[in-house]
């Protein structure tokens, strides 16, 4: 393996590839789709999205992950390698509060009736009321339309001011876990070291999660609240599950597509291989775990409601492959 190859995942990624039998042919496939830039075709869907994907890291090394929105066009790529996004620094937004000049960020742009979605990871070049959000491209590439369930935005009818950020304890509240509860969609930011160093493979990332409502499944027990998500097949990229190997932290999204609500919420990790983990999920490799450490509650906070979800063909087929 070649140092170019190798240095295309870090070891947390590397180890994951390896205990599925496929490090070498990843090595392979590394360098060939993960670049410093962004191609045009990444360009042009960031560029006419009404909403972007963040993360990022807090002071303690907790990722958080949210949603910002504008008008299509909020989101500039003003050349291959870097992005300006019209935001502005929100102290109740616990991504926005994070994001100074040097900081990582990691950028998914996501356009669910059509499943496309982009990845970029980056830092901070400058972020201000003037200038909004700049970003200088670290690590960009593609995903897959997997497992995204379709539906589209619009206008509300009467846009309400953003309410006042609510903060959640480790139990989070009724609320919540109705929201969880009925979710086909999450969205899960990761990092590869609680303070990364400069290394071009180390960073924040966001990534999309999807399944059927429900997929998410929560149980209260002895040592706080409890909630397990299904690892369907993917890219073998082993992002998400490789930084956690590293940094055992993750930063939770749910959206109210109805009204325009974000969850946000903070957990410590572990990874079950085990068959009887994810007996509950057909189709799934592996369960991740997620132990709740606390969250937020932001009421109104998109401008936007969603039509019904298109389900993701993906399900169906696993339902109809599954015994009994």
């Amino acid at each position: 393996m070649s140092a170019g190859a190798a240095a295309a995942f870090h070891v947390g990624e590397q180890a994951l590839q390896e205990r599925v039998g496929v490090r070498e042919r990843m090595a392979a496939v590394g360098p060939v789709v993960l670049r410093d830039h962004m191609p045009d075709q990444h360009r042009e869907l960031f560029e006419k999205l009404p909403t972007l994907l963040l993360g990022a890291l807090d002071g303690q090394g907790q990722p958080w992950t949210t949603m910002v929105a504008g008008a299509p066009g909020f989101v500039q790529t003003p050349d291959e390698r870097s992005m300006q996004i019209s935001v502005e620094p929100d102290a109740s937004d616990p991504v926005l509060a994070q994001l100074t000049p040097g900081a990582l960020v990691g950028v998914l742009g996501l356009e669910p009736h059509t499943r496309r979605r982009n990845r970029m990871n980056g830092r901070v070049a400058a972020f201000g009321a003037r200038e909004g959000l700049v970003v200088d491209v670290v690590q960009s590439f593609g995903n897959c339309p997997k497992y995204i369930q379709a539906r589209a935005p619009g206008l509300r009818a009467e846009v309400t001011p953003p309410a006042p950020a609510q903060a959640l304890g480790a139990g989070l509240d009724a609320a919540a876990l109705a929201l969880i509860a009925r979710s086909d969609t999450m969205f899960i930011a990761s990092a590869s070291a609680a303070h990364p160093g400069s290394r071009r493979n180390e960073g924040v990332d966001v990534s999309h999660r999807g399944g059927e409502p429900g997929f998410v499944h929560a149980e209260p027990t002895a040592e706080g609240l409890v909630l397990s998500l299904p690892d369907y097949p993917g890219n073998l990229f082993f992002n998400t599950l490789g930084n956690l190997a590293l940094h055992p932290q993750a930063g939770l999204l749910w959206v109210d597509y109805e009204d325009g609500g974000l969850l946000h919420v903070a957990a410590r990790t572990e990874l079950l291989w085990d068959e009887a983990s994810r007996a509950r999920w057909p189709g799934a490799q592996r369960v991740l775990r997620l132990h709740v450490q606390g969250g937020m509650w932001r009421a109104n906070a998109l401008p936007w409601r969603w039509t019904v979800a298109e389900p993701a063909p993906q399900f169906s087929a696993m339902r109809a492959r599954a015994p009994g």
